[in-house]
């Protein structure tokens, strides 16, 4: 059975992701890596419930929690560090994290080069606008990983030909917990704050889907936004 690292962070996309590598029939390694976050609390219960549910209790190894603090190179200003999120009609590129794909690989290379991983897992999707998510950086990632490490690591984003709509329609069909899942940049306690646009996101996504939101979340979408 091949071995799979799932980069998992409790949101929708990467709980789809470790679904579609569950079925697929693969070893799967849930690895969390925080990183000084705001949100990496209620990131790492969001990965409880969803590991303690169908269909991945007892199916998918135990979460690994891996540690790699930015907040020695991010200032005490950034709004991943200060948790003043950007807010709801604000676009992609207001929550571009510098580097967040290039530490979160090398980091997840070390652990699979010292238990026989040879396949990592990513979740960026159709339309990401950030650098580090497109298909020639993993290439030239995984090449450079593999040398250094003397070892054959592929680097896979099985959901970057998607669009946030079809991969709830996907997990859907994977039977995914949506309503255990956090897919939030600001989260009130374990609930969504519904003011951030990762909430607007997910609810436009639900909606795009045809398929019911189950989300709590903390605040109301603004009426003229509810389309």
């Amino acid at each position: 059975m091949s071995r799979a690292a799932v980069l998992l962070s409790g949101g929708l996309d990467s709980v789809v992701l470790l679904a579609l590598e569950q079925a697929a029939g693969r070893d799967v390694w849930p690895l969390h890596v925080r990183s000084g976050l705001a949100w990496e609390d209620a990131e790492a219960a969001a990965i409880t419930r969803v590991l303690a549910a169908v269909p991945f209790a007892g199916r998918v190894r135990a979460v690994t929690t891996l540690r790699v603090d930015m907040r020695d190179v991010y200032p005490t200003s950034h709004w991943a560090i200060s948790g003043r999120v950007p807010g709801y009609t604000e676009p992609d590129e207001a929550v571009y994290l510098e580097g967040r794909n290039i530490t979160l690989l090398a980091k997840t290379a070390v652990f699979c080069a010292g238990h026989a991983i040879d396949r990592i897992v990513i979740g960026p999707l159709a339309g990401n606008p950030f650098p580090d998510a497109r298909p020639e950086f993993f290439d030239a990632m995984a090449r450079a990983l593999s040398l250094g490490l003397a070892c054959d690591l592929a680097i896979a984003a099985p959901l970057a030909h998607l669009h946030k709509d079809a991969v709830i329609r996907l997990g859907q069909e994977l039977a995914v917990p949506f309503a255990l899942t956090l897919s939030c940049n600001g989260p009130v306690g374990q609930r969504h704050c519904g003011r951030c646009n990762k909430c607007r996101e997910r609810r436009e996504a639900f909606r795009e889907a045809g398929v019911i939101d189950p989300t709590d979340y903390a605040t109301p979408a603004p009426p003229a936004l509810l389309g």
